[in-house]
């Protein structure tokens, strides 16, 4: 498959998972790079999904985790998305990709730049147009979300959830204790104020309103007190949970324009086609 074609996404979290979504549905192929262990909390629309359960479905597009680099392009011939778990980048060399989105969100600057690939995109903040990355696009709501900037970088993070229907803080459900998570309830589930959603080590977490449970941690993480486990959506739609947002559709439009607007990732692409 030419090399031309192939976009890395670093993480494989909701947002970078629906980066991935748009690119794959874009014509380009996509691998996934991820952790042993993810901790990804909205799982049904999340590629990393795949390193626990071999496959994943995120809409109408297939995951599929590969053992090795070399079972990636039998993975892309099937016309899915390849997951690998490679925290290092070791299969950077031989995958050769013409993109390479660095998702992890970790709000601090990255241990690596420009050197990744013709094009390096950085999401959020932590990163710097033109010193570690290429292009950086924005991941907050507002008028600048999606947007991409070839100088500078995004809006720093503030620590403070986005509200929904006047839910802030309070949606993001957090570890009551250290410990493995044990789940009580399922992704998608509808619950009530004061249900029992998931313990660690036999402290509880309960619902905090009425809602439906758009994530959770995969049962069995390891997880420390006040880590982000779950996330409760207060409209109450069970769909909202096997959907990629609104927010991460923009963002992956962002990489998108980032990638076709610079004219020698452009010509690349189509003196391959």
């Amino acid at each position: 498959m030419d090399k031309n074609n192939r976009v890395l996404i670093r993480g494989g979290g909701d947002l970078a998972s629906g980066v991935a979504v748009r690119v794959h549905r874009s014509g380009f192929v996509v691998l996934v790079t991820e952790l042993a262990h993810p901790l990804v909390v909205r799982r049904e629309v999340s590629f990393a999904e795949a390193v626990f359960s071999q496959e994943v479905h995120v809409e109408e597009i297939t995951g599929r985790l590969a053992a090795g680099i070399r079972e990636v392009p039998s993975i892309h011939q099937n016309g899915e998305v390849a997951v690998l778990v490679d925290r290092e980048l070791a299969s950077l060399a031989e995958y050769s990709p013409l993109v390479v989105v660095d998702a992890r969100m970790r709000k601090r600057p990255p241990e690596t730049g420009l050197e990744l690939a013709p094009l390096v995109i950085g999401l959020g903040p932590g990163f710097t147009a033109g010193v570690d990355c290429h292009a950086v696009v924005e991941t907050v709501r507002g008028h600048t979300l999606g947007r991409v900037m070839w100088e500078g970088g995004a809006i720093a993070d503030t620590g403070v959830p986005e509200g929904v229907l006047g839910k802030h803080g309070e949606r993001v459900l957090r570890a009551p204790a250290d410990g493995r998570i044990v789940a009580h309830r399922q992704i998608g589930d509808l619950v009530s104020k004061g249900d029992l959603i998931a313990s660690v080590n036999e402290a509880e977490l309960r619902a905090p309103f009425d809602g439906a449970l758009r994530g959770l941690l995969h049962e069995g993480i390891e997880v420390r007190a006040g880590m982000k486990i779950g996330d409760l959506d207060p409209r109450g739609d069970p769909k909202y949970a096997f959907m990629v947002s609104d927010k991460a559709l923009a963002i992956g439009g962002g990489v998108l324009e980032a990638i076709l607007s610079r004219d020698s990732i452009r010509s690349r692409i189509f003196a391959a086609n």
